[in-house]
């Protein structure tokens, strides 16, 4: 007959009491009861687990057997239970995260790989998104977080109930034609032919201001989206191209420079989510952080 683990209970509390009527006190219950359990688990044993004595009762060497494994159960249990607690507090949800190419690579990627070894019951799902097609998902509840790019000098415009958290400020670079002389400060591009970034993208409001900077209009003879097409373009010989750090870590093509100037400024981005009593909840903040640990690593160098 299989042991009941629960008798080994009232054998532990008879050993640590020192006998069955103090054990009793310590479970609570009458010394009949105790006296019960016991002889029940030793009709399951098939063995005696007590010597009663005019002194009162000590274990046999198969009482001490069975004590000490009532003991490391009970261990186990106390074990057990504190891993439940843990785990009833631990992170969990799913963060649906709007992003882009060259972030997700570099930032989102390393964080979700990150939230797996710290909060394992966090699940990430990532959607690449245009930035005003991520910013209806978020205020329809269909993303959680908007990874979005922005110039240095282009003023936050989360609206209410919205708020941006900066992530990464990455500086801009330009790509040159190898076969063009090496620019050294911001007027010597006045009057070169760009290869011109998409007028949705951080890129070309960065261009913008360079332009009112040198006091001269940018003139551009392509237009891109993809990074990779403007290095294809300036690898051509066509024009000199605007691009942030993130975009020239995978390297350039042959024909390709490039070139860190004085005032050129910066890309940020930034993580935008919903703000209001209940948000962001646990997932989200622990997506969060993970996303600025991962930024804080990469080497723009």
């Amino acid at each position: 007959m299989a042991t009941d683990p629960r008798r080994l209970s009232f054998l532990l509390a008879v050993h640590r009491a020192g006998g069955v009527l103090a054990a009793a006190d310590l479970l609570h219950l009458t010394p009949s009861a105790v006296s019960q359990q016991i002889q029940r688990l030793e009709k399951e044993e098939g063995v005696t687990v007590l010597d009663r004595g005019p002194r009162g009762v000590t274990l046999t060497p198969a009482g001490r057997i069975l004590a000490e494994a009532a003991e490391r159960i009970e261990s186990e249990l106390v074990t057990a239970r504190k891993e439940l607690a843990a785990l009833g507090d631990d992170v969990a949800g799913t963060v649906t995260v709007a992003s882009f190419e060259t972030v997700t690579v570099a930032v989102l990627v390393p964080a979700l790989v990150a939230l797996k070894e710290t909060h394992p019951g966090v699940e990430i799902v990532i959607h690449d998104m245009e930035y005003a097609e991520g910013v209806r998902a978020l205020r329809a509840g269909e993303v959680d977080v908007v990874l979005h790019e922005r110039d240095e000098r282009t003023k936050p415009n989360a609206g209410r109930g919205h708020r941006d958290v900066p992530v990464l400020d990455e500086p801009w670079r330009l790509a040159v034609p190898a076969s063009m002389p090496t620019p050294g400060s911001l007027h010597e591009l006045d009057g070169v032919r760009w290869v011109g970034p998409d007028p949705s993208t951080a890129a070309a409001r960065a261009l913008g201001r360079l332009g009112e900077e040198i006091g001269a209009e940018p003139v551009a003879r392509h237009s891109f989206y993809d990074f990779g097409v403007a290095l294809a373009l300036v690898a051509a010989g066509e024009g000199v191209a605007l691009l942030p750090a993130l975009a020239l870590r995978a390297g350039v093509p042959d024909g390709v420079e490039v070139v860190a100037l004085p005032g050129l400024g910066s890309r940020r981005i930034v993580a935008r989510h919903r703000q209001s009593r209940h948000e962001p909840g646990p997932a989200v903040t622990a997506t969060l952080d993970a996303i600025a640990t991962a930024a804080s690593q990469i080497d723009l160098t």
